[in-house]
Order: structure tokens, then C-alpha cells, then sequence
């Protein structure tokens, strides 16, 4: 933007007009990890159940 004498700039828009073109990549990266979190647990509640009595009881006195 150029700035000249006896023009005073009421607004500036650019960041404005920049925030639909960031809207979709942030909702894709709470996509992501949204899905690696459920990913995880599920993971861990997978483990959980597959483990062995013993092994249980050996983790947890």
C-alpha cells in the first residue's frame, strides 16, 4: 500500500478478504488430528483387550 500526504486510510481489508483462503487448511488440520486422536485410542483400547491376564495383573499390583 502507498502511503501519500492528506490521505488518511480508514480500513485495511487484506487481511479480511485473506481469511476464506485459510478457513479450508485449518479445517483440514483439525481433520487430521481429529482422526489421529480417534486413531490412537483405538489403538490403545486394541492393545488393552489383546493383552494377556498375567500382564495385566503384573502392570497393575
Amino acid at each position: 500500500m502507498i502511503r501519500q500526504d492528506g490521505v488518511d486510510v480508514l480500513a485495511d481489508h487484506s487481511l479480511l478478504l485473506a481469511i476464506p483462503a485459510f478457513l479450508p487448511a485449518i479445517a483440514l488440520v483439525g481433520l487430521v488430528l481429529f482422526i489421529a486422536m480417534r486413531d490412537r485410542r483405538a489403538e490403545k483400547r486394541e492393545n488393552a483387550d489383546t493383552e494377556t491376564p498375567s500382564a495385566q495383573t503384573e502392570e497393575n499390583p
